[in-house]
């Protein structure tokens, strides 16, 4: 069956648990799933391209899009707000795509709150202990000490938040966390009622039935 509609992949984590590193692995591996692109009111940096990195909006145009319903979710960091346009996300969806977002619990409520949260698979991605999730902090070599204590802070308040979504992956290691998560799209994939073609495949197996008679 080739003819479902997409899912809205939602992969939330505290820092380090290892969100963006699967995100990565599948958008590489899978040709069915694209990454979202966000909406921001900054301005662009150099090398990048308004549809690619972002879709770079004034404050005025993505006010309108709030105002409108237009995004699935947003925030505003330091001044500048940031968000997931609905239209793009919803065509890619209705033309098979699967859709994901790296984003964290605040922004994973609003999406399964919008008015695509019917296509939305929810994971949460737990650090097997916190003793690992800061030594994985300080592994990355990118962040000062101070950087570090308060991504763990934040740490908590995230994980607090752990049985609103629809799966919990445990990343104590990487390549099981990572056919863990294939495995949750394999499956969803395949729900019934996220393939119509089957309806018409059913009807017609009815069909042979009465013709046999």
């Amino acid at each position: 069956m080739t003819n479902r509609r997409g899912l809205l992949i939602i992969l939330s984590s505290p820092s380090g648990a290892g969100k963006s590193t699967l995100s990565r692995r599948v958008l590489e591996d899978d040709p069915d799933v694209m990454f979202s692109v966000s909406a921001t009111t900054r301005k662009p940096r150099a090398g990048e391209v308004d549809g690619k990195d972002y879709y770079f909006k004034s404050h005025d145009e993505f006010r309108a899009l709030v105002d409108n319903d237009g995004m699935l979710e947003h925030a505003e960091v330091f001044g500048n707000f940031y968000g997931s346009p609905s239209a793009p996300v919803e065509a890619a969806i209705n033309t098979g795509k699967d859709v994901l977002f790296d984003v964290d619990w605040q922004g994973g409520q609003q999406i399964r709150n919008s008015s695509l949260k019917d296509a939305v698979v929810s994971i949460f991605i737990l650090p097997p202990s916190i003793a690992a999730l800061e030594s994985r902090l300080n592994a990355r070599g990118q962040d000062s000490a101070e950087v570090v204590a308060g991504r763990m802070a934040q740490s908590r308040s995230e994980i607090s938040h752990w049985a609103e979504y629809d799966y919990v992956l445990v990343n104590d290691n990487l390549d099981r966390a990572e056919g863990d998560l294939r495995a949750i799209l394999t499956a969803e994939r395949l729900r019934r009622d996220r393939n119509p073609a089957l309806v018409p495949l059913v009807q017609s197996l009815n069909e042979e039935f009465e013709d046999r008679k």
